[in-house]
């Protein structure tokens, strides 16, 4: 288990550390880590010390926080992001919202933005990421995009044997994803009801799926190194594509904190 780094510590003075916000304020008050762990491994596979962000905590307790860490991964959850942030009413399939975690992310985003620290943002952190820069979110694609393929377990067929399932996906030429790839086209894991319809600002489709579902993009308003990915590489962890996404994330962090450290 690893803690929450409390303010004003001074504890990641000679540490990489990678703030990941719980998934849920439900699953951070129960302590239902699961899903979160995968995350922290992924992290500290990659070379990295992975912090906790309690969703609750008071502002001021939350910027301090971010103060003391060096780059963020938004993970995925079981909650939507809150259509009214992309001006858009709620459709009727639309998962449980979460305040907590909307507040969360974009106190993150915001901090990480303007002081240039990297961010990782996977499925629903892609999504807070996209609403964050203004754009909107399809809010179930079975609903809005009928001829959508399947990308998650509640596409499955009644009585179908769980697990992540699997698809094709089309790298941008010249994108970062494509050159970690290694090729053009992939696969990738899918558990996702959701995904980004209109881009946000300066935001670069670099990943699609066959049915043209957006499924990777890159930040290129800036030097930040700032990546969405609507896939969990946190759930491929052998998967050589989902070691150097994460690895570059961590690559980008330490050069990114050696550049702050030289400029003090």
């Amino acid at each position: 288990m690893t803690p929450s780094l409390p303010s004003g510590s001074g504890s990641l003075l000679m540490l990489i550390g990678i703030g990941i916000p719980w998934r849920t304020t439900q699953e951070q008050r129960q302590g239902k880590r699961e899903k979160l762990d995968y995350y922290l491994a992924a992290v500290r596979k990659a070379g990295a010390d992975p912090f906790e962000i309690e969703l609750d905590q008071p502002p001021a307790q939350l910027q301090a926080q971010l103060l003391e860490l060096d780059g963020f991964v938004l993970p995925g959850s079981p909650a939507d992001v809150d259509p009214s942030r992309y001006g858009a009413t709620k459709h009727p399939k639309i998962n449980e919202l979460d305040a907590h975690r909307d507040r969360t992310d974009f106190a993150i985003l915001k901090h990480a933005f303007e002081t240039g620290k990297p961010v990782l943002a996977i499925c629903f952190g892609c999504q807070s990421l996209n609403v964050y820069l203004e754009g909107t979110l399809i809010q179930d694609l079975r609903a809005e995009r009928p001829g959508s393929i399947a990308h998650g377990d509640t596409d499955r067929p009644p009585g179908a044997p769980k697990g992540d399932l699997e698809h094709a996906v089309d790298f941008a030429g010249g994108s970062l994803l494509a050159r970690l790839n290694g090729a053009n086209q992939g696969n990738i894991n899918t558990s996702h009801h959701q995904a980004i319809d209109k881009p946000g600002d300066n935001l670069r489709i670099t990943a699609r799926a066959s049915d043209g579902t957006i499924e990777g993009v890159e930040w290129t308003g800036g030097s930040n190194w700032i990546v969405g990915v609507q896939w969990h590489p946190e759930r491929m962890p052998d998967d050589g594509l989902s070691q150097r996404l994460f690895a570059e994330f961590v690559a980008a962090v330490r050069s990114t904190r050696g550049s702050a450290v030289q400029k003090a």
